[in-house]
């Protein structure tokens, strides 16, 4: 962690990327928009911000050099991010915030479970213990929602396969995250999903533009808020704060979400999501911290290897 070229102490900036992100899920709630809109002009409008600050020079060669697979890692990143955005968005039109939120804090779990299965990566007993804990409290969450309505649950089923989809974005770009800034990552994947909800939009004439004036503000304060000053922010930190400290302060985004929805959009949290929501954050948290102990082994087997 490099502090000293940050103007302010890194949680500062962890905060306010924590506030920003956890006013995603109200704005989504303010509008009245299609979710397949809200998701593609938060995903354009945040491309036009990026504009002016991408190192033209830096992509050209970039792009020039990568590879065919890198080409469709890239490709498959970007479309399975615009489908995150159409499930997670649209799971807010039947669910509440509490609900939508909390789930998905299970992305960690699936991101193992995916890179088991494709880069045969294992985990531990108390991995795999933590991500049971995690499943149980998801369930305990969508058990409540069944007494309250069928689209509750089918709400949360939603939020489950938005989940899964930047589940999906994250895995096919890791390798890509260490090749390139992440702006340019950002702007690339950005654009491939913007551009996979405009095409769906297309296909299933959805007006693009005929909004209320009031949803082009939302629009474009989702880009603003929760994606640059959460998202492109918690990129930026990467070069002072390690990962792990980031994951666990996203955790913080649906604890951050429910204090809003209860003040702002009116939303009591119920039971079962309380139990399941505790259940879930920390089961996380474990598994956060026993993938942070198991990276630092592995570095500092690497340091002694490279000493002798």
């Amino acid at each position: 962690m490099n502090k000293s070229t940050l103007p302010l102490p890194p949680p500062v900036f962890l905060l306010i990327g924590v506030v920003a992100v956890s006013f995603s899920s109200i704005l989504i709630k303010w509008s009245e928009a299609p979710a397949s809109i809200l998701g593609m002009y938060r995903l354009l409008f945040t491309v036009l911000l990026f504009l002016p600050f991408l190192p033209w020079r830096e992509m050209k060669i970039l792009f020039k050099n990568s590879t065919l697979k890198e080409w469709l890692m890239l490709a498959v990143s970007g479309v399975f991010l615009g489908l995150h955005f159409l499930f997670w968005m649209e799971s807010f039109l039947h669910t509440t915030v509490a609900s939508a939120m909390i789930l998905t804090a299970l992305e960690p779990v699936f991101v193992v479970i995916g890179a088991y299965f494709l880069f045969k990566e294992k985990t531990s007993k108390v991995g795999i213990i933590s991500i049971l804990i995690a499943v149980s409290g998801s369930v305990i969450i969508a058990s409540g929602d069944i007494g309250v309505s069928k689209t509750a649950l089918y709400g949360d089923l939603l939020s489950v396969l938005g989940t899964v989809a930047v589940s999906v974005h994250m895995l096919a770009g890791q390798k890509l995250c260490r090749k390139m800034p992440s702006i340019i990552y950002s702007f690339a994947v950005f654009l491939i999903g913007g551009l996979v909800l405009f095409v769906y939009n297309i296909c299933t004439n959805v007006s693009l533009i005929q909004y209320d004036i009031k949803d082009w503000w939302i629009f474009l304060l989702l880009a603003l808020i929760p994606n640059i000053f959460g998202h492109a922010l918690f990129n930026w930190l990467l070069k002072y704060v390690d990962a792990t400290t980031i994951s666990m302060a996203i955790l913080g985004e649906p604890i951050g979400a429910i204090i809003l929805a209860y003040f702002l959009l009116g939303e009591m949290t119920t039971v079962s999501q309380l139990v399941g929501g505790m259940i879930v954050m920390i089961s996380v948290m474990i598994f956060l911290k026993y993938k942070a102990a198991e990276l630092e082994k592995v570095m500092a087997l690497q340091e002694k290897s490279n000493i002798s």
